[in-house]
């Protein structure tokens, strides 16, 4: 000990050893984070520097990690393939549609069960719970037979109808939650300066659950466009299937493609990153939002 220096008293020590804690304990949480975002980025990572890189990189037994030289060539050769534009413009019409239309039938739904007190509603509530609890692989040959007895197989609107199937509960649970948040007093209150109960829903309610909205329209839009199975199985004509079908073309009898493959799978992931970029902000806030009640 220093001639001269003074002790730390007890409740210094403890409070010197708890932040010592703390920042060992956030930098643990640190690399942890840092390590999982590593594995959760590095397909992604290796699908877009596989798209680039020549066929004698790809197939080579030493790992190329970065796609040194680039190339052109693999997404030339996938925009070049049949049917692509086709597949493009049929994924961002059954998209939009699944979207669109679960959008306004889970906010109405959402208002009435939140809103409305009516025999059943708890049943309601607990169906859309049981229902997410299916498994979609279970549902697939229900949704054929009845969509085939209707003439819908092979038409673009039978695959929206089928995407309402799985992405609607999910839906209306998420915007319940948020609808249940937001106090019904500020509708009476509009109400007894003059709204109508339908000028209360427009000016009032609506604009107060727009994050929520944000959030299962990113929902609805990730689950449709990179869904596979239910267009593969209802979707025949190659004309008219989707983007996630057409990838599928690349695995043949005489093996995969994998350069061009690489390549269709990140033009495909593109249309994600970019909504989901262009709304994220809302995205988090809305989830949890429409979660809990308050």
């Amino acid at each position: 000990m220093i001639a001269g220096a003074q002790p730390l008293p007890p409740a210094a020590t403890r409070r010197r050893r708890t932040i010592s804690r703390r920042r060992r304990g956030r930098l643990l949480a640190d690399l942890a984070g840092a390590a999982l975002f590593a594995v959760l980025v590095f397909p992604v990572y290796w699908m877009v520097a596989t798209a680039f890189k020549p066929g004698r990189d790809i197939l080579s037994l030493t790992p190329r990690w970065l796609p040194i030289p680039a190339t052109l060539a693999n997404f030339q050769d996938a925009l070049s393939r049949p049917f692509f534009w086709e597949d493009a413009r049929n994924s961002l019409i059954v998209v939009l549609g699944a979207v669109g239309i679960s959008l306004a039938v889970a906010f109405l739904a959402a208002v009435g069960v939140a809103r409305f007190g009516f025999r059943g509603r708890t049943a309601f509530v607990v169906m859309i719970i049981a229902v997410q609890m299916v498994p979609l692989v279970a549902l697939i040959i229900p949704l054929f037979l009845l969509l085939n007895s209707a003439g819908l197989t092979d038409t673009l609107p039978g695959v929206i109808l089928a995407y309402l199937a799985f992405v609607l509960p999910f839906m209306i649970w998420v915007l319940r939650g948020f609808v249940v948040n937001i106090p019904v007093e500020l509708e009476e209150a509009a109400q007894i300066d003059g709204c109508s109960r339908t000028g209360a829903f427009i000016r009032i309610l609506f604009p107060l659950a727009a994050p929520g909205l944000v959030a299962a329209s990113l929902y609805a839009f990730i689950q449709a466009w990179n869904e596979y199975i239910l267009a593969y199985v209802l979707l025949s004509p190659p004309q008219l299937q989707t983007l996630t079908v057409w990838l599928a073309g690349f695995t043949t009898n005489h093996g995969t493609d994998w350069g061009p493959l690489m390549a269709g799978a990140t033009l495909t992931a593109i249309p994600v990153v970019v909504f989901f970029l262009l709304l994220q902000r809302h995205f988090a806030g809305g989830l949890m939002a429409g979660a809990v009640k308050g």
